[in-house]
């Protein structure tokens, strides 16, 4: 059995997305995202291999959003899921500015990532210290 390891890591956090595919405007929200593309939960299908533009913008906690990020994009794969789509972007070749504010924002979940993982750590170790102590 081989095992192959993604290029990027992904990151499962909600961002708000705008898919804009010439008139066609289409909102959802992101299953993960990575340096390579996204995956997110639409309502309508979209035509594989077509290049997109996206609007990217983090969902905080008490549902403000960031400024949106603006990248170019491509469908990868559209697979239907419940009432909607899930589908995979990839990213097409990004400028140096639109890459440095990628790196920010995959460094901001990253940071997430880490802080979650953290707090759930201490909540498991802390209870179970206090278990002990009954």
């Amino acid at each position: 059995m081989s095992t192959k390891l993604r290029e990027h890591p992904r990151y499962a956090h909600v961002a708000h997305v705008v898919v804009y595919l010439g008139g066609q405007v289409c909102h959802g929200r992101t299953t993960n995202v990575s340096r390579g593309g996204l995956c997110v939960s639409v309502d309508t299908a979209i035509e594989l291999g077509i290049d997109v533009d996206l609007d990217i913008s983090l969902v905080f906690d008490d549902e403000a959003e960031s400024e949106p990020l603006r990248l170019p994009a491509r469908t990868a794969w559209c697979t239907a899921v419940d009432l909607g789509f899930q589908l995979g972007l990839s990213f097409r070749p990004l400028a140096a500015t639109d890459s440095r504010y990628l790196q920010m924002f995959l460094k901001f979940l990253e940071n997430e990532s880490r802080s979650a993982s953290s707090d759930t750590s201490e909540d498991i170790f802390g209870a179970a210290i206090a278990r002990g102590k009954s």
